[in-house]
């Protein structure tokens, strides 16, 4: 993250140099060079540690542990508690320990408690311990991702970010296949569930080096194009700032509709994202693919969301718009949804072609909708709590996600194609409502409808965030 005060001395000395597009292309492409492939490495190793439960399902992983009834959803929703309720202070501990320190910290921590399990109480402990450890990764990728770019040169850089969630996906199941332990004595028969096939010591020890290169190589930048990057930032925001935490702040952001409808959407976008990950095997395996089949026919689905989701971020920047994309996400899910839900006359390639449309449409959707939110958060503290209870809020999903796909309604799952399909509305029917909140919203301040904020004292002023007249939404 850039230092501020380092930063305005940069301002200081370099304020008569005129900054043209080749010094700001140059200050973009080291932060593309620096942060992304970062981020994407640790989110990747995240996301796989996180699903791969899925793939242990078909393996075998219920009768080695012993697991029967709801004992699997228990598993997959008790990683969701400490993950939910840690998002927002880890994001707000950014404020006071630098990223590099922080992100190796808890990746140290969940590499370390992650490994062999021999009963499902272990596997409980395991999964809760993950989701403890890893809560602080995705709320501060995001954050990160608001400190280093404007709002419309985002969306692609996220995109590629969280489609390291795709590439998990695909090849998790071949790469990172759960490895079964099976030895002759009571007691010794167990399940590995490794994220990959490495020593824990030297996979630890790897992670926290790739961590702790956030803060060495964003140290590349000189004080002028750390001037130059804030000053970018600053042009982008108006003065939308928000340095300032107190109860008064606090009710501030707590208190602005725009926030919790944007929780909504990623809510419900999530609910069909996350229950269709956990479940895809599953779901292939009882089309009739054995469960090594089961996982190299989810590869092919998983690359047509890749190029997809691709695709339509570099669009939304290049059209500096986010709605229409999140509207064209939804109506795809809802196709295969409904295709899904009228199965039992339809033939496997049917069913098959129905699961590229909903993992297709999830991942345009999905991405442009967090960067969508995000990018309407002006200043400090407003996007740091903001985008925590963003992410919560999407997480929140997991607890609905794991109960929907109902064992004894297999193989057409009712409950659960329709609670993504009655989800998936609710993504489009909120979407429109923060489009008609955020253009009015607009309207008024060119207007001047909100310049009597203007008039209150300069603490004040300084601390509006996104609520300052100059400030415009992005549609």
């Amino acid at each position: 993250m850039v230092n501020s005060s380092t930063a305005k001395v940069g301002v200081l000395n370099s304020s008569k140099e005129t900054w043209d597009s080749k010094a700001e292309a140059r200050v973009l492409r080291r932060c593309d060079f620096n942060v992304v492939p970062i981020l994407y490495t640790l989110y990747m190793l995240s996301y796989l540690d996180r699903i791969n439960i899925g793939n242990a399902r078909i393996e075998g992983l219920a009768k080695d542990l012993g697991m029967s009834g709801d004992d699997y959803n228990i598993a997959v929703q008790i990683f969701f508690v400490p993950y939910i309720l840690l998002e927002v202070p880890s994001n707000i501990a950014l404020r006071h320990v630098t990223p590099s320190t922080w992100l190796s910290m808890i990746m140290f921590f969940w590499v370390k408690y992650h490994g062999l399990v021999a009963s499902f109480q272990g596997l409980l402990a395991c999964r809760s311990l993950l989701g403890l450890f890893e809560s602080g990764l995705a709320p501060g990728a995001l954050y990160l991702f608001t400190m280093y770019y404007k709002r419309y040169e985002m969306q692609r850089r996220y995109t590629l970010y969280s489609t390291s969630g795709i590439i998990t996906g695909a090849f998790g199941g071949v790469g990172g296949l759960p490895v079964p332990i099976r030895r002759e004595g009571p007691g010794l028969n167990g399940f590995v569930v490794p994220s990959i096939r490495s020593s824990e010591d030297g996979r630890s020890r790897r992670l926290r080096r790739v961590a702790m290169l956030i803060g060495r190589r964003t140290q590349n930048l000189d004080d002028n194009e750390r001037a130059l990057l804030l000053h970018r930032l600053e042009n982008d925001d108006g003065y939308a700032k928000m340095d300032h935490l107190d109860r008064a702040t606090l009710r501030r952001i707590l208190g602005d509709w725009k926030l919790w409808v944007g929780a909504l959407i990623y809510l419900g976008s999530c609910t069909s994202n996350y229950s269709i990950s956990y479940y895809l095997p599953t779901v292939l395996n009882e089309f009739g693919y054995k469960a090594s089949d089961a996982q190299v026919q989810a590869i092919p689905i998983y690359a047509a969301a890749l190029v997809s989701a691709l695709i339509a971020a570099w669009m939304s920047d290049r059209l500096r718009h986010r709605f229409s994309f999140v509207i064209l996400g939804a109506a795809i899910n809802v196709i295969g949804l409904i295709v899904l839900l009228a199965q039992a006359s339809l033939s496997v390639k049917v069913k098959y072609m129905a699961l590229y449309f909903v993992r297709c449409g999830l991942w345009i959707g999905s991405p442009i909708e967090i960067v969508w939110i995000a990018s309407n958060l002006g200043g400090h503290y407003k996007r740091t709590i903001g985008s925590a209870i963003q992410v919560a809020s999407g997480n929140l999903s997991g607890f609905i996600a794991g109960n929907v796909f109902i064992a004894k309604q297999s193989p057409r799952y009712p409950t659960g194609y329709g609670v993504a399909l009655v989800m998936t509305v609710v993504v489009a029917a909120s979407a429109n409502a923060s489009l008609v909140g955020y253009r009015s919203e607009n309207r008024r301040r060119c207007r001047g409808e909100r310049d009597y904020r203007l008039q209150t004292n300069r603490e004040k002023l300084e601390n509006l965030g996104d609520d300052h007249p100059s400030f415009r939404y992005a549609l």
